[in-house]
């Protein structure tokens, strides 16, 4: 395994994150275990979660994945040996507290006494706000639409102020942000500096063959600052991995059974570039999956990817991509079908 730095703490992740959210939904706790288990063993020390997982959320599966990571914690006792991030929701789901504003001081206790709960432990490393109360452009949208008359969403500074409070009471070790803008990941950098409150230390969004926006503003934030991104769905749902080509939705697959809920990534721009991306893994003898992979894991910007897997044979796979060295001809021809269908899913 590698690891890096995170943000400018002691910490040392792994450059390759768990992703949790299938447990609960797609995978039962058996299975969990197993991937924890075999994460682990390949030196694996982050995971990541969030309260509303199972995905897709629901009131049902709401805070599943983080219970199965709690028994998981009890049955094993190596709580310490991993560096576990979660997510406090953001606004939009009624059975999310009522699914107003979530990042008040109420809403904020309420939803870490729960997780921390849930989790068997008594801290979080990381506690990320999971998407912003304001109006900006997140959840595949490339575009930023102003509204004049803007819904109320409590102040970037009152969060921090919120946030300080937990890190003081040990209950949080660090915070970091998801799904965020240039605008957003700045604002709160720059408050915190301006009036010695809590840095973030990461961002988690989207970032992947077929959705390459961080580069555009918010790379060189992470690499100035010091707050790296932590890439979620590096293989585009699973449509980087090639099992989609030709129209496939294999059994039990989550396009198959939970297509709605994923359509950012089921386009026609996008199979396109599967195609010609599939075209280059095969000409150098490496899988679509650990070409996609192996992209995000190369990135400068990057602090760790997040991997998901609902098998241990996919979750190994993943897992050797951490072995692979992309060669500048490789990315050069990456660059190529880049730029000929560029963000093909934002």
């Amino acid at each position: 395994m590698k690891f890096k730095k995170f943000g400018n703490t002691d910490l040392e992740v792994s450059l390759l994150c768990l992703g949790t959210m299938t447990w609960g939904k797609q995978n039962n706790q058996t299975e969990a275990f197993e991937q924890m288990d075999y994460a682990m063993s390949q030196g694996v020390n982050f995971f990541d979660t969030a309260e509303m997982y199972a995905a897709p959320s629901s009131e049902k599966t709401f805070g599943k994945t983080e219970a199965i990571i709690g028994n998981w914690f009890r049955e094993r006792n190596n709580r310490n040996k991993v560096i576990l991030a979660t997510k406090v929701s953001g606004p939009g789901l009624s059975w999310i507290r009522g699914g107003g504003l979530q990042y008040t001081k109420e809403n904020i206790s309420n939803a870490l006494q729960g997780s921390l709960k849930r989790l068997q432990t008594d801290y979080i490393d990381l506690y990320q706000l999971h998407w912003p109360e304001r109006n900006t452009n997140y959840f595949g949208k490339l575009g930023y639409k102003h509204q004049v008359k803007e819904k109320e969403w409590n102040s970037i500074e009152s969060i921090l102020r919120i946030l300080k409070q937990f890190i003081d009471q040990g209950k949080i070790r660090y915070i970091g942000l998801s799904n965020e803008s240039a605008w957003g990941f700045s604002k709160f950098l720059e408050l915190s500096k301006l009036y010695d409150l809590p840095r973030v230390m990461s961002v988690q969004n989207p970032y992947n063959l077929l959705n390459r926006t961080y580069e555009v503003g918010l790379a060189e934030i992470s690499v100035r600052e010091q707050s790296g991104l932590l890439a979620y769905s590096p293989l585009a749902s699973g449509v980087l991995s090639g099992k989609y080509r030709n129209n496939q939705k294999p059994e039990g697959s989550r396009l198959q059974l939970f297509g709605d809920y994923f359509p950012r990534y089921a386009g026609k721009s996008s199979n396109l570039a599967v195609e010609e991306y599939f075209k280059v893994a095969k000409k150098y003898k490496i899988s679509l999956t650990q070409l996609s992979l192996a992209f995000v894991n190369q990135q400068p910007f990057v602090t760790s990817n997040i991997i998901g897997a609902t098998t241990t044979k996919q979750l190994k796979e993943d897992i050797e991509s951490i072995n692979i060295k992309l060669s500048s001809e490789i990315i050069e021809e990456i660059n190529l079908v880049h730029k000929k269908n560029p963000n093909p899913a934002p």
